[in-house]
């Protein structure tokens, strides 16, 4: 995710201290370091377990974007298990700088790297549509649903596209883009995870 939340001191990582490990695919079990930041929220193990189970017969040769990628697991699990491509998108240097290094030591050619703030990117016109989008923002700074309304209204995302949401807020009191429909969900601690099918609008 994105790094402008603002804390004390860095949530902890799950699955270790500032270390993420792809589940399966090409790069199974394979380990990375990652750069700890204030409000950096690594989604679960167990979760991103259960969200590429949900989506094991759409992650394979799709478009992925990953908006807020702080650590990068989604982003790596996807290109793992054989996304076609997959760009990630955050703020931080010291995030994109460790993806960098990550990709150059998978030598993996079809992932890229922005260091952009998301809503930004998503402002302009879309060069090229996405099958898989994930959304993993800082809370408390009302991310979530422009960036959701910014895919929808701008032409970023295919006519049947997935996207993956993590919030603090019950999926269902979101208010979602009318033709998205909510797939699956799952609460663990305070965090809501959902996925959404997209529609022709």
């Amino acid at each position: 995710m994105n790094q402008r939340a603002k804390s004390p001191k860095p949530a902890p990582a799950h699955g270790g201290d500032g270390q993420l490990r792809i589940i399966a695919g090409q790069w199974r079990s394979r380990q990375f370091n990652f750069p700890m930041a204030a409000g950096l929220r690594p989604t679960p193990n167990r979760v991103r377990e259960t969200l590429f189970n949900w989506l094991a017969h759409y992650v394979e040769g799709a478009n992925v974007l990953d908006l807020f990628a702080g650590s990068g697991a989604l982003f790596l699990e996807a290109l793992s298990r054989g996304a076609g491509s997959a760009l990630a998108l955050d703020l931080n240097p010291a995030a994109i700088n460790s993806l960098r290094g990550h990709l150059h030591t998978l030598n993996c050619d079809n992932g890229q790297l922005q260091q952009i703030d998301a809503l930004i990117y998503l402002q302009q016109p879309a060069a090229v549509q996405f099958d898989l989008v994930f959304l993993d923002p800082p809370f408390s700074q009302n991310l979530l649903l422009p960036a959701c309304n910014l895919l929808e209204q701008n032409g970023w995302l295919a006519t049947d596209a997935w996207v993956y949401t993590e919030s603090e807020h019950s999926p269902s009191s979101l208010g979602m883009p009318g033709n998205w429909r909510l797939h699956r969900e799952q609460k663990a601690g305070q965090v809501y995870y959902a996925l959404w099918q997209r529609s022709a609008a």
